[in-house]
């Protein structure tokens, strides 16, 4: 039985040291907050409750494998997972709108086909076909193992299948999201539509490679869920089966060092001056943090590889406390497009951006245990922005919000405003991607392993990437790769 040293309580440090514990190690987990989940947190206030990071889960299974191979009792047995239907609803800039059923691609094409026009849910439908073609293409080596020590090839190979040209008499290839929403889609508000996947794991769809068709596939496939009483629920079930298979917690605990012995990893170091002895080490931490937690490289020359994600942006989010009961027809997620999506994306990568209005997602969950009693909602309104706090921005959210909420303005009790800035400092989150295919390995992700032996790393700053359900796969990589050994190659 080997000590393990995990440094964070993010979703993916806790998954891995939930599946370590149960193969018979004996791990202990430094968190420097007061409190577990990393991202996942919970803001309350005179009875109301908001999920201040992911609002919503896609891909449950990640975690009823967690929770299958770590105990008896499923996942559902600790949480209730509720399919959210509609998917969303999207209001476009022209003032149409539509409702998305929750994975239905006979359902999508005929609510897109009757709002927004005959034609335009089936070219939506054939465009996820070949989405689910770059999927098939790398679902294993983007998802199921570990990064290749060969990753240039998932570099250089685009992975979205090329589309036929009648008038060029020959195919061509998207090598850009928002090529296959030029080329293939044909339709600004079907292009808004696809841009929204993107811009959510901060990428501009100008630059994402064509294979980032794999997010909107993963949401139409395997639908979109909440967890009830907020996704803050889902990480205490997590830590409570930690805690369930004796990992040790504790918190507000700084490491500052991990320490090295013989060119290996042995322990880590306390901001106290205390030194803790382990056989592994896990690092579910940025990795700026991590590298300063070593003071020397991490990967071989040649494998590091520029986060997907631009550093300047992340989430920007106003916590709205309503007055007045949820409408029965509201849907629990909204998004308000943007009235100028070139000048959204101009502003996402300029050192000085203006205050532009963005795409603006609303989201109603209509749960009892986020209010303080059927007269009342609690609504969250978030948009990826510059990561420079604006004055403005609250505001721009809030108006967004108003056109899809009926008399938001006079309903309003307090509001509490989160910028990227706040996020950070509190956490040390920030917006991730998942792992893509192609764009030169710009959107890969570090690998799990390190080249100091016996130190890990978990989460969605690691491979492979971003996302409650990717932090949850990193975590059974990590694993695998302590217990098995560097021929580990997955899940089968």
């Amino acid at each position: 039985m080997g000590r393990i040293a995990v440094i964070g309580a993010g979703m993916g440090a806790m998954a891995a040291a939930a599946r370590l514990a149960v193969a018979g190690h004996r791990v202990t987990v430094y968190e420097r907050a007061e409190t577990y989940g990393g991202a996942v947190r919970r803001f309350e206030r005179d009875g109301f409750g908001f999920d201040t990071g992911p609002g919503l889960l896609t891909l449950p299974a990640v975690y009823r494998d967690l929770f299958l191979k770590t105990g008896k009792e499923p996942l559902e047995d600790r949480v209730e997972l509720v399919q959210v239907d509609p998917s969303s609803r999207h209001v476009f800039a022209d003032g149409t709108q539509v409702s998305l059923p929750n994975a239905s691609r006979a359902g999508v094409v005929a609510a897109l086909d009757e709002a927004l026009g005959a034609g335009t849910g089936q070219r939506w439908g054939d465009f996820l076909v070949r989405a689910r073609e770059a999927w098939d293409r790398t679902r294993r080596p983007l998802l199921e193992e570990p990064l290749w020590p060969n990753w240039q090839v998932l570099a250089e190979r685009e992975p979205y299948p090329a589309l036929p040209h009648k008038k060029l008499l020959r195919t061509r290839r998207a090598s850009t999201l928002a090529e296959i929403g030029a080329w293939e889609l044909r339709d600004e508000r079907l292009a808004a539509l696809l841009d929204t996947h993107a811009l959510a794991y901060g990428l501009d769809p100008r630059t994402a490679p064509a294979s980032a068709a794999v997010l909107p596939y993963m949401e139409h496939a395997f639908g979109t869920w909440y967890v009830r009483g907020g996704v803050r629920e889902l990480a205490r079930a997590v830590y409570e089966r930690c805690v369930q298979r004796r990992v040790e917690f504790v918190f507000d605990a700084e490491i500052v060092r991990i320490v090295e012995k013989d060119g290996r990893a042995t322990g880590v170091e306390l901001a106290d001056g205390t030194v803790e002895d382990a056989d592994f080490v896990v690092a579910g931490v940025h990795p700026e943090t991590l590298r300063g937690l070593t003071g020397h490289p991490l990967d071989a020359e040649g494998d590091v590889r520029p986060e997907g994600a631009p550093a300047r942006v992340g989430r920007f989010t106003v916590l709205l406390a309503l007055r007045g009961a949820r409408d029965g027809g509201a849907a629990h997620r909204t998004v308000v497009h943007a009235p100028d999506r070139g000048a959204e994306l101009d502003a996402l990568g300029s050192a000085s951006p203006e205050a532009v209005t963005p795409t603006v997602t609303v989201l109603r969950p209509d749960d009892p245990a986020l209010r303080p009693d059927g007269e009342h909602e609690s609504v969250v309104v978030c948009a990826v922005l510059p990561a420079q706090p604006h004055t403005a921005w609250a505001d721009l959210l809030v108006e967004a919000a108003a056109t899809v909420i009926p008399g938001l303005r006079e309903r309003v009790l307090w509001r509490e405003v989160r910028t990227p800035h706040d996020r950070a400092a509190g956490t040390g989150e920030g917006i991730t991607a998942p792992s893509l295919a192609a764009g030169q390995g710009r959107f890969l992700h570090p690998a799990n392993t390190t080249r100091l032996p016996g130190l890990y790393r978990a989460g969605g700053w690691s491979h492979p990437g971003g996302g409650l359900a990717h932090a949850g796969m990193s975590g059974a990589l990590v694993a695998g790769l302590i217990v098995e050994g560097p021929e580990f190659r997955g899940s089968q």
